[in-house]
């Protein structure tokens, strides 16, 4: 029986200032996640005990330096949220990962939660900066200047799941998923085939097929093994191949018909054979195609449109849900992607409420009509840029959303709310339970994915294996006994 889904998300954030000129984003990146609110973050240290980016899920530990910086280091580089989640700087972009959840609802929820916290960081910072220094964020994936930066999804999986059964799953899933999951992006990039605008900003970064990589070589399929996580039962599936999304229902559908995906694999009711004949190719062939008719041929020599793939999950999804136990969730996003796949279908400007891609290249071509411009005037990638500013006052998106122009799952309260509180029903409220019993007491304590810390004379620290677990005795025991 496949497990529930415990999943997350990473996301990390273009940075730069008004006037770009050597600008240091490594510098800004760590000034800008120092100004986090103090009721959103804590004082404590992030304790890196069981992580290990080099463990790779074929069985081997690949050769490397483990990240582990000093304690002064570790103060500037990481915050620990209230919210259960972890703000740091990554390389050179400020990361945002939110805390475990146990829907693709609530993930949805703490990564909107994310990007106004995010912005509230900028928001403090640029109160001390020169008007030339203020500093700007995007929730975007590529710089247009051929560099790339990441979305990593994470779904805790069943180890009993043999690597290359998901592989071999989730490969025809993940590459045909960016026509209901891309973010949208003008030009092409990493030397791909010229276009004026393509639906995934990630699509043409990928160049092999598996791989531990995530800036080199990308694989479409990563292999990082790092479960935080009772390793004997579980596995995390690193998802690195999506977007950065804006609209919610992107998101929700991004995350949700994942994890139903992994659902039927874990149930083996995922019989039909798939396999594309050359993945790599193909993803940058569905991206570059934003009528979502082209056809990519399969190992066994039939064409399908990625939509038409997509349906073939989808068929297979409600054929498995309809023998098994159906939350009022699952319903929903069967619904939804049955209805989103038929428009897109049809056409494609059906979704331009729902999809970021759709929505963008809405805005997009209205404004190259008005002005009788290309989508190869630099306008026009400056637009297509002011579409991820996290600024709501500047974001278009953001303006969009302002004018009612794109459809919500969560009103602003509600978002705000998940900046502070954490999920209720995962491992992320034992943290943020003990967060706030030791920002309190003002203890020193030390905070990672699965381990609680305090550096007090005893030195108790609580392993906490079990993600699914929102209360642990031995944490309301510390509490009730201090």
């Amino acid at each position: 029986m496949a497990i529930e889904k415990i999943m997350g998300s990473e996301t990390e954030l273009g940075i730069t200032t008004h006037t770009a000129s050597g600008f240091d984003p490594v510098g800004g990146a760590i000034f800008l996640i120092n100004a986090v609110p103090e009721e959103a973050s804590s004082r404590a240290l992030w304790d890196y005990t069981g992580e290990n980016p080099l463990l790779d899920a074929r069985g081997y530990e690949a050769t490397g330096e483990r990240e582990r910086p000093t304690a002064q280091d570790n103060r500037a580089l990481n915050k620990v949220l209230a919210n259960g989640g972890r703000l740091y700087v990554d390389g050179a972009h400020p990361e945002y990962s939110t805390p475990e959840t146990s829907n693709a609802r609530d993930l949805v929820l703490f990564e909107k939660a994310g990007e106004r916290l995010a912005d509230a960081c900028r928001e403090a910072a640029n109160r001390t900066l020169p008007p030339h220094q203020q500093l700007v964020l995007y929730k975007n994936n590529s710089d247009g200047k051929g560099n790339s930066y990441g979305y990593h999804e994470n779904y805790l999986v069943a180890r009993s799941v043999p690597f290359e059964r998901l592989v071999e799953a989730l490969t025809p899933f993940l590459v045909s998923r960016i026509v209901v999951a891309g973010a949208g992006k003008v030009g092409a990039e990493n030397g791909a085939e010229p276009c004026a605008y393509q639906i995934s900003q990630r699509a043409d970064f990928f160049e092999t097929l598996i791989g531990l990589d995530t800036m080199a070589k990308r694989p479409i399929i990563n292999t990082r093994d790092e479960p935080h996580a009772d390793e004997e039962r579980y596995r995390r599936l690193h998802v690195i191949v999506g977007d950065s999304n804006l609209a919610e229902v992107s998101t929700y559908l991004k995350v949700g018909t994942t994890a139903l995906v992994l659902a039927m694999v874990e149930d083996g009711a995922l019989r039909k054979d798939l396999a594309l004949e050359d993945p790599v190719r193909a993803i940058k062939e569905i991206s570059h195609d934003t009528t979502c008719t082209r056809k990519v041929r399969l190992k066994r020599g039939t064409e399908v449109s990625a939509v038409e793939l997509q349906r073939e999950y989808l068929e297979l999804a409600q054929a498995y849900y309809a023998t098994v136990e159906q939350s009022p969730q699952v319903t929903d996003l069967l619904e939804r992607w049955d209805r989103v796949l038929t428009q897109l279908a049809e056409d494609p400007r059906q979704c331009a409420r729902e999809l970021d891609w759709v929505i963008k290249q809405a805005l997009l071509e209205a404004y190259t009509s008005r002005k009788g411009i290309g989508f190869d005037d630099q306008r026009v990638s400056m637009l297509d840029l002011q579409y991820h500013d996290v600024r709501r006052d500047r974001g278009f998106y953001s303006m969009l959303c302002r004018a009612g122009k794109v459809d919500r799952l969560f009103d602003d309260a509600t978002i705000e709310r998940a900046m502070t509180i954490p999920p209720q029903t995962t491992r992320a409220k034992v943290r943020s339970d003990f967060i706030n019993f030791a920002t309190e007491r003002n203890k020193s304590y030390d905070v990672g994915w699965s381990y609680l810390k305090l550096n007090d004379r005893y030195q108790r620290t609580i392993l906490c294996k079990d993600p699914f677990k929102p209360f642990d005795p031995r944490v309301e025991e510390l509490i009730n006994s201090a």
